[in-house]
């Protein structure tokens, strides 16, 4: 199965040369795959859950998303899912899933730098990498290919706002290559995420009804106001601080933060930093988020506050 979301796999502009000047999600699944040659064996079946531009996603089309892979894994002649995407939010995605999808199959998200209607768009070799991974014998879990690369949807992120290989894993390393129609790994596959049977059952269908959960950022003259507000207006349940360092607060915006987490707001602790992950001191007063970037951390949060 090809589920289509939109993003700039799926977006046009007026030039084949403009590889930013382009509208998101113009697209449909069905086109985008048209020319794709499916490996040997594979028939390729597509259909549209959504058209958006990803930095655009919301809450909705999430819980759409989740069930119609959930749909989908459960039929016995489907070997697995690729979902076209675009890049900006695309590790968030990739993360949800993984917490809320529990069978075995793959699903592989995929998506481009470049818009449809580029001189060299990456788009269509993305697609057939990523239908190459699903494809695979073995293969399973929630996964990201890029230019070629295979990431695991805990540790991905983007990394460049204009490169073709915008996504990087980390200091743990990518998952695999896909190279001239084969996968080559290079560690095991990630575990399957350990949500509960009937977590896709249980999320809100109104997006009103997700808790509320912002990120603020601990950076040099920071200050608690912004926090402050969130409490004052009564709309944020939890809050993700991006965190300098291994964890470290700026004294005054750890200030707000205790006091919003005295007052019944859930405070996580994420590090700004791109490599690494947070290592826990004794009498942290926030839980960190060990190697979970903000935004992942966000996702985190948002669905133990659900309960799921």
């Amino acid at each position: 199965m090809v589920l289509g979301t939109g993003g700039t796999i799926a977006g046009r502009a007026a030039k084949t040369n403009d590889n930013i000047g382009y509208t998101a999600a113009q697209v449909g699944v069905d086109d985008l795959v048209a020319g794709v040659e499916a490996p040997a064996g594979v028939q390729l079946v597509t259909e549209q859950v959504a058209q958006l531009d990803s930095k655009d996603m919301s809450f909705d089309v999430w819980r759409a998303l989740a069930l119609r892979c959930a749909h989908w894994m459960a039929q016995q002649d489907v070997a697995g899912i690729v979902v076209t995407h675009g890049t900006d939010t695309l590790e968030e995605t990739a993360f949800f899933l993984h917490c809320v999808l529990t069978m075995a199959k793959p699903v592989v998200l995929t998506c481009a730098m470049r818009p449809a209607t580029a001189l060299c768009p990456d788009g269509p070799q993305n697609v057939r990498d990523a239908i190459v991974v699903a494809a695979t014998p073995g293969a399973r879990g929630v996964t990201v290919v890029c230019a070629g690369s295979v990431h695991g949807a805990v540790d991905v992120q983007k990394i460049h706002t204009y490169r073709l290989d915008a996504f990087d894993s980390g200091d743990v390393g990518t998952l695999g290559y896909v190279e001239e129609g084969s996968l080559r790994l290079t560690r095991p596959w990630p575990a399957v995420g350990g949500a509960a049977p009937d977590a896709l059952a249980r999320l809100p269908e109104s997006p009103a009804a997700w808790p509320r959960i912002e990120i603020v950022t601990s950076h040099a003259g920071a200050g608690g106001v912004v926090v402050d507000a969130l409490v004052a207006a009564c709309c944020v349940e939890g809050l993700v601080v991006a965190a300098t360092g291994n964890g470290t607060i700026h004294r005054e915006l750890e200030a707000a933060l205790l006091r919003a987490q005295e007052g019944g707001v859930a405070v996580r602790r994420a590090t700004r930093c791109v490599n690494g992950r947070i290592l826990p001191r004794p009498a942290e007063a926030f839980q960190d988020a060990g190697a979970l970037s903000p935004v992942k951390a966000r996702v985190a949060l948002m669905l133990e506050l659900m309960e799921l």
